[in-house]
Order: structure tokens, then C-alpha cells, then sequence
């Protein structure tokens, strides 16, 4: 186990996370390394952005982005206590869907479904 990594998993542990996420983080982190064929401590903000494009082109959904950033996040600002600028990092926006909306038939249908007048709503 490296230094970094033993660093990572003690303040991870220390902090209460839960084993899911502390195995996303640590593998979010060496992911990162790996990518860039380096030490993660050497790695800056540039290189961060470039990871972040590179899974958007890779497909990941919004939200699998935003937890690798929030794991290169607590690495960098827990772990080895250097800053972290949201402003070179921002966190993708979240797709916003509209509700889906029932047509009356749709809600007669699922009123007239009700068993007993106990489980039906009042019109």
C-alpha cells in the first residue's frame, strides 16, 4: 500500500465514511493516477479538467462525474491539505426532466383500480 494511499484510507476511515465510498474514492484517485501515468500528489487543476472532459467523452452520467470530482476533492483538500478552486472545477449541472403529468383517463384508471372505497381518493 502506498503512503498516499494509507493517507487517503485513514482520513477516510477517520471521517466515517462508509465502505462504499471510501472504495469509490480510493478507486476514483487511482483511476486518476493511472491516467495520467503519475503520482496523484503531482497532479494539478489542468489535470483535473482533463479528466473531467475525458469522462464526459467516455459517457459517465452527470452525477458519476460529480461524485469522482467530490473523491479528487477530498484527496486534495483532506488529504494532502492543498486548496481547491470550484471555479477551475465546477460540477456539471444536473439534467433537469419535467414531471411526467397523467392524462384524466390515466387517473380514472388508477382511481377505479382501489380495491375497496377506503383505498380510492375522492374526486
Amino acid at each position: 500500500m502506498t503512503r498516499l494511499r494509507k493517507m487517503m484510507l485513514e482520513e477516510l476511515q477517520r471521517r466515517n465514511y462508509a465502505q462504499n465510498t471510501i472504495r469509490h474514492y480510493i478507486r476514483t484517485v487511482e483511476d486518476f493516477a493511472r491516467r495520467f501515468h503519475c503520482s496523484p500528489d503531482r497532479l494539478g487543476p489542468r489535470h483535473i479538467r482533463e479528466y473531467q472532459a475525458e469522462l464526459f467523452r467516455r459517457g459517465k452520467s452527470p452525477g458519476t462525474v460529480t461524485q469522482r470530482l467530490a473523491a479528487l476533492r477530498f484527496f486534495y483538500v483532506k488529504t494532502l491539505k492543498k486548496a481547491w478552486s470550484s471555479a477551475d472545477t465546477p460540477y456539471p449541472k444536473k439534467p433537469f426532466h419535467l414531471p411526467t403529468i397523467l392524462s384524466r383517463e390515466e387517473v380514472a384508471r388508477l382511481i377505479d383500480a382501489a380495491s375497496t372505497p377506503f383505498h380510492r381518493a375522492p374526486c
